[in-house]
């Protein structure tokens, strides 16, 4: 692969000694990295140079991971990931709501943020690369190469996890589907012990395909085991 074909990588951390493993490690095994030590100068980074995913601390100084995180999901459907300390839940999810993609908490093995760079990157290939055809399931089209969704006739902006979380759904149609299983199925195995990242972008979908919240008619509860999707509605 040529230097300037190699997918692009945008660290951001205030902890030069994390950035530079992160740097170090992703070099070696085939990425082109930037880095930044704020969300400031992380912006700056992406307008001149924009990478195919973004890799971020939360805590930073001038403007932390969250704020970067609104900024970039307002603007692009790049993949993020955010770094986390185990017991800083709270902001961690707001990472989440703020359309984040995916987290690693720290300390963490290098094998398993490397796994979780590559399954971002899976989704921003070329369009001859990814998962062709489309799900045609009760009032849902979903284009697997494009990330088209429709709802009837009504168009959905999703970020990409949202889209993989709808498609994992949709193949899984009118079964009931532990939080486990979906944690494993969309985020990997490693992600089955934190239910609280399920329960967020199950909220951010609700929002973009339920007609009512309070009363979800695609995205059923099911109490203390998971969910079952609904395509045609209610009863169908």
């Amino acid at each position: 692969m040529a230097l300037d074909d190699r997918p692009r990588v945008l660290i951001v951390d205030d902890e030069p000694q994390i950035t530079r493993v992160l740097k170090n490690a992703l070099s070696a095994r085939g990425y082109s990295i930037r880095t930044a030590s704020d969300g400031i100068e992380a912006i700056q980074v992406i307008n001149e140079w924009p990478p195919a995913l973004v890799i971020t601390d939360l805590k930073m100084p001038n403007m932390d991971g969250v704020k970067l995180t609104r900024y970039v999901r307002g603007n692009s459907g790049m993949p993020i990931i955010v770094l986390s300390v185990r017991e800083d839940e709270r902001t961690k999810v707001e990472a989440l709501d703020a359309g984040a993609d995916d987290y690693v908490t720290k300390p963490f093995h290098m094998n398993e943020l490397l796994a979780r760079v590559r399954a971002a990157l899976r989704r921003g290939t070329p369009s001859g690369e990814q998962e062709s055809g489309a799900i045609e399931v009760g009032h849902f089209h979903i284009d697997l190469g494009s990330h088209a969704v429709r709802i009837g006739s009504r168009e959905l902006k999703l970020t990409p996890k949202e889209f993989d979380l709808l498609v994992y759904f949709a193949r899984h149609a009118g079964k009931v589907m532990t939080h486990r299983s979906v944690l494993a199925g969309v985020w990997g195995r490693n992600s089955s012990e934190s239910p609280e990242y399920l329960h967020v972008f199950v909220g951010h979908l609700r929002k973009k395909i339920e007609p009512s919240e309070s009363l979800p008619r695609y995205i059923v509860t099911e109490p203390w085991i998971g969910y079952r999707f609904n395509p045609g509605g209610p009863g169908e």
